[in-house]
């Protein structure tokens, strides 16, 4: 009862506009909007995003009209977590934009040559092919949305005081990731040495692929036994909702870094040290997967750091509710 009583009872003073992170979904909205103004001729899809966007909005504004009505701690978490569940459908919205422009892969993957002196992204599943090794991999990168929502859920039962500024960080930086992949179009080794075939990759030769991704989005099986069970969740989630998209900088494991950052500023460090160990394999993952170069990973770990603390200072600063 002390958990469940609280959920029900009024606010005193009810927030009457939007929340910080609605307004950043909307100017997410505009920006993308623009981009499609510009380029509508040569987009697959323009009448199916532009239907998006306006189911976006209306569910927006369908749980502002609810907590509107009852505002209290419950409506006030429905209208984050539709937010939270809407980037679901903006991440593969971002390949009808990006896959319009350069493919970016062979400089990257130029880089990683450059800077390892061979591809880590295909020799590290390679090294350890076990299923031991490739299930807790594949556990890792399968704790990416649990770990979301475990943060977010544990913020707002215990830490509600910082409820709204956590799932601001959140999202606005998944917001700006997006922003990332859509102007910089790197797919990731799963469809970049698909398409230009292992043996270039492992001589060392990374083509421009040029428009390759604008119709082709072929990518490698994922390593693993096909027969286990989280190796079988990260096919299924590839199959559902994966796209060539998404790879520098990488959202797991910056998204992921910046859960961390907040389990420790909740002060619990049982909370945070039971995070710690999917944390690390979600990283390592990244890679094993094909899902990433190593300097996608590296990416992440600075976009993270220069994302979190300007986020929470913005939110403190302008945007307390």
């Amino acid at each position: 009862m002390k958990v469940i009583k609280p959920l029900f009872q009024i606010e005193k003073k009810p927030k009457k506009g939007l929340f910080a992170v609605e307004w950043v979904m909307l100017g997410y909205t505009v920006l993308t909007l623009l981009f499609m103004l510009v380029t509508y001729t040569k987009l697959q899809n323009p009448v199916s995003m532009l239907w998006g966007r306006f189911q976006a909005i209306a569910i927006m504004a369908a749980m502002w009209a609810v907590y509107r009505m009852a505002p209290c701690r419950l409506t006030r978490f429905c209208r984050i977590g539709a937010q939270l569940l809407l980037l679901s459908w903006w991440y593969p919205d971002t390949y009808e934009m990006n896959r319009i422009l350069p493919n970016l892969d062979h400089i990257v993957a130029e880089k990683e040559q450059w800077l390892f002196g061979c591809q880590p992204a295909l020799l590290f599943s390679q090294a350890l092919p076990g299923t031991m090794v490739s299930e807790l991999m594949n556990l890792g990168y399968t704790s990416y949305f649990p770990m979301i929502a475990t943060v977010t859920i544990f913020y707002f039962l215990f830490r509600y005081e910082q409820f709204m500024q956590a799932t601001f960080i959140i999202l606005t930086a998944f917001f700006a990731y997006y922003v990332m992949f859509i102007l910089l179009p790197v797919t990731g080794p799963q469809y970049y040495y698909q398409a230009v075939g292992l043996d270039q990759i492992a001589a060392g030769s990374f083509p421009n692929v040029h428009d390759y991704f604008l119709t082709l989005r072929e990518a490698l099986p994922t390593p693993g036994n096909a027969n286990g069970i989280f190796h079988q969740m990260v096919v299924d989630a590839h199959t559902a909702g994966e796209r060539p998209t998404a790879a520098f900088p990488s959202s797991h494991v910056g998204v992921s870094t910046i859960l961390m950052l907040l389990a420790w500023q909740t002060k619990n460090r049982r909370f945070f040290c039971i995070l710690m160990p999917f944390y690390v394999l979600l990283c390592l993952s990244t890679v094993y997967i094909y899902a990433h170069y190593a300097v996608d990973v590296i990416g992440g770990w600075v976009s993270a750091l220069l994302l979190f603390f300007p986020l929470q200072y913005a939110y403190r600063r302008f945007a307390k509710e």
